[in-house]
């Protein structure tokens, strides 16, 4: 009991921080959310209710869905967010709290989880409980993860990663497979809390045994030979170009009857920072050296190990991500030079937590008018976690581990994005995300920024190790320090009250809940939507809404839709006039008669049971269209909701082709 009494300790603490940090959300854990249901957090409450519902309803497969979607063939969930260790989490809840307050209970519950985690690596490592227990703090309440529990609650549940770099650092130093095979184990865990924590697993190894194996030697013999004097003259010659483009927007001419064009700097600066990166080689002639020979056959096999021990929890997902192959569908689309997603901008690292309630408003306004908005760019590290380096630094000489430099620069480097942004303005710098982005499956990590919370475990790591070695430094001050560095740093972190938006489901869905058929929804406006790419005008409440009516929905909300899903329900004529008509668009006269004819037998072939118009966000023309085609009568009207079921009685058929 002597040794458990610190981790009870530690688990009450983030127990009682967590609830501080959500605060007020435990008074309306029935009732609020922390995002709004139209966007990604109705999704997520989506996802709990359907893991349950496909194994206890249709006692299937939950990696499936026909849910959503529901005329084409049912759809795999390999690519979604599906957050399936929260699902399994909040399965035996629901029936006793309901779906919001169960989806609340896991949020804060994998807040708790991620910090207690994260002490347990960091005390592994210090070996002591106090320092221990903040560092784990810094992390699981840094505004990185805090503002993804606003959305992207996917990314909250970063619980594997400290456990994963644990079992790294155990198989190192006991040289034992059972930690290997573990880490493997663990690797899936993080794959069915959210892909791309499978993809930072992979990445932490690789830097971990890199950082371990393989050092760097430099040699300055060479800094003045002849090569170095002209690659200097090629510098100048680029860097007055980019000079050049950047003052007077470009130019083009004439070579030999060819015209060249000079207006972007992508390629100019690319070849710029090529030539520079040649330019030091020659200057430091680096050379890899292996610090550590690893034992290749042995490596062979314990890699072997832990890829099995990945794969056999993983097969459900494994399954359907090969359905989804066998169907036409793909890890990741095409990725462009100039335009895929951005990374963080370099300042917004060091900005003040836009969470705050004091001083955070400003930098929250700003962050927002990045792509992706806030919650795509806020990764603040902490200024009380900084000075406490510094000091360590500078008074107590503190110099970590290599190890933990490099993880926590190198992954703070790829969340900058494959160009560097610096207070908005685009540097043009390739940073290393230009090149991994295209490494097969590390690329499907198509957010950059999100990298920003490894940089966050790092640094956390970082900070434990400086304020122990502070305290050891002056152990007669260590209550004092540890009192005042405690009680700045979570007023730093600290987000509350947090704003909580309305999760009440409009009583018309009642209605249709109540319906003993099996029947399908048509939510107007209607659409496919996903992570990239929008048809139609689909929002993600309706599958909140559908958590109570159970029924059956045409459009639907993924992470990642197929390609071929978005083909399928083109090849439906009347699908494809309601998703023009939900962009706005307008269906010629002639056609509307064709479908008015049409539309009883579309109606009964889908066994459409109702139709739900959402005033205030569908088009006029959308409106008419599915009233006058689908014969509809009104039955009720509420909460900017008009509910309507068809005339034609339903029979049971196929959907129309």
């Amino acid at each position: 009991m002597g040794r458990l009494r610190p981790w009870l300790a530690a688990l009450t603490g983030y127990v009682v921080a967590a609830l501080a940090f959500v605060w007020p959300l435990p008074l309306h854990l029935s009732s609020s959310l922390t995002g709004p249901i139209g966007g990604d957090t109705g999704v997520y409450v989506w996802n709990l209710w359907h893991f349950r519902h496909r194994i206890l309803t249709h006692h299937a497969q939950p990696f499936f869905t026909s849910d959503i979607f529901s005329l084409t063939p049912r759809v795999d969930l390999s690519l979604h967010n599906y957050t399936a260790f929260a699902d399994l989490l909040g399965l035996p809840l629901i029936p006793l709290v309901g779906v919001t307050a169960a989806f609340n209970l896991v949020y804060i519950g994998l807040m708790v989880l991620t910090a207690f985690a994260m002490f347990l690596l960091v005390n592994r490592i210090i070996k002591s409980a106090p320092e221990a227990w903040l560092a784990g703090a810094l992390f699981a309440f840094s505004p990185v993860l805090i503002t993804r529990g606003t959305g992207h609650f996917s990314l909250v549940a970063a619980v594997p990663l400290p456990v994963f770099v644990y079992c790294l650092i155990r198989a190192r130093e006991t040289c034992s497979n059972r930690y290997a095979w573990s880490a493997g184990a663990v690797l899936a865990w993080a794959a069915v809390s959210d892909a791309y924590y499978a993809v930072f697993c992979v990445l932490l190894a690789a830097c971990y045994f890199g950082t371990r194996w393989i050092g760097v030697r430099l040699d300055k013999a060479g800094t003045r030979d002849w090569r170095g004097r002209v690659l200097d003259v090629g510098l100048l010659a680029l860097a007055s170009l980019v000079g050049f483009i950047a003052l007077t927007g470009g130019t083009e001419f004439q070579v030999a009857g060819y015209a060249v064009k000079m207006y972007s700097l992508y390629t100019p600066v690319l070849a710029l920072c090529v030539l520079a990166a040649v330019r030091l080689w020659v200057a430091f002639r680096p050379h890899m050296i292996l610090r550590q020979r690893p034992d290749l056959i042995e490596t062979g096999r314990v890699v072997a190990g832990a890829t099995l021990a990945c794969a056999v929890p993983l097969s459900p997902v494994l399954y359907a991500f090969a359905y989804r192959l066998a169907d036409g569908g793909t890890l990741q689309n095409p990725i462009y030079w100039r335009s895929s997603p951005t990374g963080l901008d370099l300042a917004a690292l060091f900005v003040p937590n836009p969470g705050h309630p004091l001083f955070g408003s400003f930098w929250s306004q700003w962050l927002s008018q990045r792509p992706g908005g806030l919650i795509e760019n806020v990764a603040s590290i902490s200024w009380v976690a900084m000075a406490v380096l510094a000091v360590a630094v500078w008074r107590g000489r503190f110099r970590p581990s290599r190890v933990w430099i490099v993880m926590t620069l190198s992954f703070a480097l790829l969340a900058l994005g494959p160009f560097v942004h610096i207070a908005g303005f685009n540097t043009y710098v390739p940073g290393p995300w230009a090149l991994l982005r295209y490494v097969p499956v590390v690329g499907a990590a198509r957010s950059p920024a999100r990298f920003a919370i490894v940089m966050m475990l790092g640094f956390s790591i970082l900070f434990g190790l400086a304020l122990r070695h502070v305290t050891k430094r002056w152990p007669a001050r260590r209550p004092m320090m540890l009192a005042a560095v405690g009680l700045a740093l979570l007023f730093e972190l600290a987000p509350a009250p947090r704003a909580l938006y309305p999760a009440q489901i409009p009583d018309i869905y009642r209605i249709i809940a109540d319906d003993p058929r099996e029947i399908r929804i048509l939510e107007l406006p209607f659409g496919i939507r996903d992570g990239e790419s929008s048809l139609g005008n689909f929002s993600a409440s309706y599958q909140f809404y559908q958590t109570l009516h159970e029924k059956r929905l045409m459009g639907g909300y993924l992470s990642r839709v197929s390609i071929n899903e978005v083909k399928r329900a083109r090849r439906h004529v009347t699908l494809r006039a309601l998703l023009r008509l939900s962009e706005g668009g307008t269906i010629p006269p002639d056609l509307f008669e064709v479908f008015k004819a049409r539309g009883p037998s579309f109606a009964r072939r889908a066994r459409l049971g109702y139709v739900v118009i959402h005033t205030s966000r569908t088009p006029p023309e959308l409106r008419r269209f599915a009233i006058e085609v689908f014969r509809l009568e009104k039955i009720a009207e509420g909460d900017d909701i008009e509910l309507y079921r068809p005339v034609v009685p339903n029979q049971i058929g196929v959907s129309e082709r």
